[in-house]
Order: C-alpha cells, then sequence, then structure tokens
C-alpha cells in the first residue's frame, strides 16, 4: 500500500502519529493510498521549522522571491500531465477539467512573479516641514492554509504563492482525501530554488486543524470549504488572535430570461451544473426560468443530461466523472431521494447509473429537477453534485429578490440580451461574483474571488490584490532628520506645520 507522508522542512517525513487515513480511487472505487494523519505535535514542529526559516526568506529581496516564483511557474508547466494524472486519480474529475484547473492556479503564480512592483508603497514628500512620510508591506510570519478535496492544485495555489512571495513561510493542510498533488506540487518547489521549510505539507484532519487554529505562532489562516466549518475556523482562529479569510458553501443561481440566447444558456448550464460532477463551489445548481422559458428550457436541458457521457477521468470520452468518495455519493443520492419526496419533479434521474467494469466506482449520472420551490431543502442547502434545481419565477423582480433572500452569496450569472436587465442585475444583486452571459464568474488571478453572506467569513477575498493585503502588515513610517538645532518637549497632539 502506497504510503503519503507529511513534507516538511524540505522532506519526506512520517511524524509521530500512528493515525492514517484512506486515499481511493473513485473511478475504481478502490483503495490506493494510506495518508498519515498528523496530530497537534507534528503540526507545533512543522510551525518551529517554518518560524525559522522566515527569519531569512522574510528578509529576501522581494526580486528573489520572485525569481523563485518564476522557475516555479516554468516547473509547472514542466510537469503538468504529472499534476493533472495526480489529480484525475485521487479526486476522479475529468483530465480536461483537472488540466483547466491547474491552469487556473498556474494563473496565480504568475501574478505572483510581480510581487516587486505589487509590494510597493506610497511616499509623501514634505508632509510638514522637514517631514517625510511613506508606507510599506512586510510579511506576518508564518501563515497556513486548510483546503478542500475539489481542487487539490488550483485552491492551495489561490494562497501559498502570494503567501510566499510576500516573504511568508506556508503550512498546507490539504484534504486527506487527494492530497498527493500538494506533496509533488512541494517537491516542485523546493526545485524551483525554494528554501527548506519555507513551505510544508501537513496532512491530518481536525485534530490537525485544530492545531493550526491553536498555535500562536500562525498568524493567518486561509480555508476553503463548506459554511458550517468555515464558521468554525473563522470563530476559532479569531479567538486565537489571528487573521481569517474562510471562504464557505454556496448556492449559485443562473437567471435565464426570455429574451436570452438559449443555446447558450443551455449549454453553459451543462458545463456550470455537470462539470466536476457539480464538486465545485462556483457550479451552478440553480436554473431561474423567468416568464414562459422554463418549458424550453427544460426540454433542452432534459435532453442534454441523459446524454451526458458519464465515464472515468482518463477517458478521453467522458465529460464527466465519478464522486470523491461512496460517502459522498450516498449524500447526493440522499438530497435526490429528499427533493423526490419533498414533491419536486425528477426529469431525469441519475441514481442507478452502471458502468461496466467500474461497477464499484463511485459514479451518479446527472440529476435534473423542475418545479422546485423555495422552502424545499434541495434548494436552500448545497449538495455539491450533479444535481440541477429549474425553478420558475414570473419576472426579472422576482428573480432577483429569490437570489437575494438566499443566505449564501457567492456566485450568480443572468443570461439575457438586454443591456439594462444584465446592468441592473449586476448593480442589485447581493452575491460577491457575478456572471453575465458568462457561467461560470470565476475572476482571474489578478482579481480577488470571494463571496458575500455566509459563504464567506471574515473581510478579505482570495488571490490578486486582496491576497496581497491579506497576507501582508501595513507600517507607515513619519520621518524628520534634525538640523542640530535642539527644540523644547512638546505634551500635544502633534501636527504639521
Amino acid at each position: 500500500m502506497n504510503l503519503i507522508q507529511h513534507y516538511v522542512g524540505g522532506e519526506l517525513i512520517s511524524g509521530s502519529s500512528n493515525r492514517k487515513g484512506k486515499v481511493f480511487n473513485p473511478a475504481l472505487g478502490e483503495q490506493k493510498s494510506e495518508v498519515i494523519l498528523a496530530n497537534k505535535l507534528d503540526l507545533d514542529k512543522t510551525v518551529s521549522i517554518a518560524k525559522k526559516a522566515f527569519e531569512l526568506w522574510s528578509i529576501k529581496p522581494s526580486l528573489q522571491r520572485a525569481r523563485v516564483m518564476f522557475k516555479f511557474k516554468e516547473l509547472i508547466e514542466k510537469n503538468s500531465k504529472e499534476l493533472t494524472e495526480l489529480i484525475v486519480s485521487e479526486h476522479g474529475k475529468v483530465y480536461e477539467d483537472a488540466k483547466g484547473s491547474l491552469t487556473r492556479g498556474l494563473e496565480v503564480v504568475e501574478f505572483a512573479c510581480g510581487i516587486p512592483q505589487i509590494l510597493k508603497g506610497e511616499f509623501s514628500e514634505n508632509v510638514g516641514t522637514d517631514v517625510d512620510s511613506w508606507s510599506m508591506r512586510q510579511p506576518l510570519g508564518v501563515v497556513a492554509g486548510i483546503t478542500p478535496f475539489n481542487f487539490p492544485a488550483m485552491v492551495p495555489m489561490w494562497m501559498f504563492p502570494i503567501a510566499i512571495a510576500c516573504g511568508n513561510t506556508f503550512i498546507l493542510k490539504p484534504s486527506e482525501k487527494d492530497p498527493s498533488c500538494s506533496i509533488k506540487l512541494a517537491q516542485l518547489l523546493k526545485q524551483a530554488g525554494l528554501p527548506d521549510g519555507v513551505f510544508n505539507v501537513v496532512n491530518g484532519d481536525k485534530e490537525s486543524v485544530d492545531a493550526i487554529l491553536e498555535n500562536k505562532d500562525i498568524k493567518a489562516v486561509s480555508f476553503v470549504g463548506s459554511t458550517p466549518i468555515a464558521k468554525y475556523i473563522y470563530e476559532n482562529a479569531a479567538k486565537n488572535e489571528k487573521r481569517v479569510q474562510a471562504l464557505g458553501g454556496a448556492k449559485n443561481h443562473l437567471v435565464v430570461m426570455p429574451d436570452c440566447d438559449i443555446d447558450g444558456a443551455v449549454n453553459g448550464l451543462m458545463g456550470a451544473a455537470y462539470g466536476s460532477a457539480g464538486e465545485r463551489c462556483m457550479a451552478q445548481s440553480v436554473a431561474v426560468a423567468v416568464g414562459g422559458i422554463g418549458d424550453e428550457l427544460v426540454s433542452r436541458l432534459s435532453k442534454k443530461v441523459e446524454a451526458l457521457n458519464v465515464g472515468p477521468g482518463m477517458d478521453k470520452n467522458s465529460e464527466m466523472g465519478p464522486l470523491v468518495t461512496k460517502e459522498h455519493l450516498e449524500k447526493v443520492k440522499g438530497y435526490v431521494d429528499l427533493g423526490v419526496k419533498e414533491g419536486a419533479n425528477l426529469i431525469v434521474d441519475g441514481r442507478n447509473i452502471k458502468l461496466q467494469g467500474y461497477e464499484n466506482g463511485f459514479f451518479i449520472g446527472g440529476c435534473l429537477f423542475d418545479n422546485v420551490k423555495k422552502d424545499m431543502r434541495i434548494y436552500k442547502e448545497e449538495i455539491f453534485g450533479p444535481v440541477l434545481s429549474v425553478i420558475r419565477v414570473k419576472t426579472f423582480e422576482e428573480a432577483t429578490k429569490l437570489i437575494n433572500e438566499h443566505e449564501y452569496g457567492n456566485g450568480v450569472s443572468i443570461y439575457t440580451r438586454d443591456g439594462d436587465a444584465g446592468r441592473t442585475f449586476s448593480s442589485k444583486i447581493q452575491v460577491g461574483m457575478v456572471g453575465i452571459n458568462v457561467p461560470i464568474p470565476v475572476p482571474m488571478a489578478f482579481h480577488s474571488f470571494g463571496g458575500w453572506k455566509r459563504s464567506l467569513f471574515g473581510d478579505s477575498a482570495m488571490h490578486g490584490i486582496e491576497g496581497v493585503r491579506f497576507y501582508t502588515k501595513l507600517k507607515t513610517i513619519t520621518s524628520r532628520w534634525p538640523s542640530g538645532i535642539r527644540s523644547n518637549p512638546e505634551f500635544v497632539m502633534p501636527t504639521m506645520k
């Protein structure tokens, strides 16, 4: 049995814990590896190593840190096939989707390559007589990232390239369901010239998460996952005086207006709802049919959902792979059962799919519900699987109100040919990321990613300038060089004259 270790101080280590987790090949339904689960002692030792590494890394010129990022970018490109196959083997998503997610992570590395320009401060000459003032951004110290199973390359790369480029040292706690990609990224960083101890991978579960939250030497925590855990991370990180950005769950809507390009809307929904088997925080899980467009929308969608090519991720013909674990498969099936019980119309039922040669795989076909109501749990709760709900409303105003009243505010899209409707929607909607005729409105790396309401805890989104601000602290200096004439002490609030 393959054993996945931690990566600490530039080498693979087993640590002191005897606990192990199981890592599966989701397409086959077979265990492929064991992963060592860290305890508090393992985490605390890693923090000590990262804290020591910070002393030298933090004073490296930003240009030297950028050169490591440039080399890392080159190595990701050279090793993209191996990284993509690691993602497919442990997560299950189809090859091209895994490759695309790696590319989106690489874009953050490209952004981090420009860190010397981004870290430039501000300078004001002569704010008072012979007094200058300027600001600078300096690294925090040891920071940590806790990342989910659905994007084992992209989400960690939202965090650590910027954190490291800013001069911090980083501890990554990836999902124990698919940890191998993180280990490979750590090895590539060392190959790129990153000093030992600057980037570390500690595998684990709740025990290691709690150790991260409680360790006083970790200055900031970044998290992506479900809303209950995001809230837990936010509360406990704050209680332990850490900065925190905690991205939670989602229930993303795609509004289909009567005047839209219906083919574009249907194709957009197919990719956004069923890509990555719906295991995306940006998946469009609710189609809001406005006016009389509902019948045509459901008719077109049902044909395409029934024709979805479900199969193993390495099969070039597969459009949708398996879910990540058997437990998650049963959870998603349970939501489909619930939707039927709640009275929604199950137009396409993917629960009983069987694939020859992959009978034990964690597969479910695409599921499509019509006439979903806003009081149903399948509408209110995040399913995180290939289940699309169609909810019908009469007007644009009703669609906007429906979305704004939902507890989640991660991503949303509208398909329309009406510029006024698009502009009004983008202005009035209470959601953090908005698409107009774009099904998955994920911002580029030089913008920032983050939702509203219960989709984000903390006041900072991820990557882009928001990421730089999160991983640095602002220092402002006010300076006067004396002329040699001593003045008397002043006991009033200083003002510039």
